[in-house]
């Protein structure tokens, strides 16, 4: 989508590892363009991150005036464009304040990256959620419960009060990946399709016997092998039996909880058909919108006047 320079009065972007995209945003706050590319914040050195960023948004910038760009991600980790500093939980997802500045060569650019949030004990941290959870909670302000934000590492976050009180980060996704793509595994498991008997199977019985894991694993494999097991119920197992022993140890998190889910459609229902399996009754969102959404609360707070 092209876009006169005009009408981005500023710039939304999401900078993760792989991935960067960008939104231009109007006057009235709506998204009037969009880009992406594979420039993630984990094949640039430091000085790559302005050009990287110019050569999704320079045909959004006006000559004569300075835009506001607001980052979210992993621009701000410790490898990034600049480290914005972690803030300790207890505390709102959002505070101007901590906002770090990005230097910039170009003059039209003023970009301010947001933090990521710690917790002490146990010893956590997250970078990108914050601002998910900021735009869950522009929606449903008085959202008293747990978010549940499945990916490569999943969050579980007590939400009270407007503010994070805890989280609890889990490896699911990339134990699923590396089990699926480099373990023994990968013989068994393909790339697509799906079983919902056997995710269902997996997930209960490792909700009941999660100290039996890395067995049940090499089961699959087994199964392959004696009994012609097809990999897409194989694939549905993988994920059941993971998922499942994450509720096991996130059941302080979700029983008798209200909980809502923020994550990619695919990832997002398993998680829902999960906790429904257990009795819970999970709100499921996307969480691109919120991301945006966060983003938009991030840019508004740094318009507010000082008090």
């Amino acid at each position: 989508m092209s876009v006169p320079p005009s009408s981005a009065a500023w710039i939304a972007v999401d900078w993760g590892t792989t991935h960067l995209r960008a939104w231009a945003m109007d006057t009235a706050g709506a998204v009037s363009a969009a880009a992406s590319s594979d420039d993630g914040m984990g094949r640039l050195s430091r000085d790559g991150f302005e050009p990287a960023l110019l050569a999704l948004i320079d045909g959004w910038l006006a000559p004569d005036r300075v835009t506001p760009v607001v980052v979210c991600g992993m621009a701000g980790s410790r490898q990034g464009w600049v480290e914005a500093l972690y803030r300790g939980v207890p505390c709102t997802p959002l505070d101007s304040g901590g906002f770090a500045s990005a230097p910039c060569r170009d003059p039209r650019l003023q970009v301010r990256i947001i933090p990521g949030l710690k917790q002490a004990t146990p010893a956590d941290v997250m970078r990108g959620e914050e601002t998910q959870i900021a735009g869950f909670l522009a929606g449903d302000p008085e959202f008293d419960g747990v978010l549940c934000l499945p990916g490569t590492h999943s969050k579980w976050v007590r939400i009270s009060a407007g503010e994070v009180v805890s989280f609890q980060t889990f490896m699911t996704g990339e134990m699923f990946a590396l089990l699926a793509d480099h373990s023994v595994l990968r013989h068994s498991v393909t790339t697509e399709g799906w079983d919902d008997a056997a995710f269902a199977a997996a997930l209960d019985d490792a909700l009941s016997r999660p100290d039996r894991i890395a067995a049940r694993l090499f089961t699959l494999r087994a199964e392959t092998l004696l009994q012609g097991l097809a990999p897409e119920a194989a694939r549905a197992r993988l994920s059941g039996a993971l998922i499942g022993i994450e509720l096991a140890a996130a059941r302080p998190y979700w029983l008798g909880q209200a909980v809502a889910i923020i994550g990619a459609k695919g990832i997002g229902a398993a998680y829902a058909t999960a906790l429904g399996r257990q009795g819970a009754a999970p709100r499921l969102l996307e969480g691109d919108p919120l991301t945006l959404a966060g983003l938009s609360a991030a840019q508004a707070s740094l318009k507010e006047p000082a008090r």
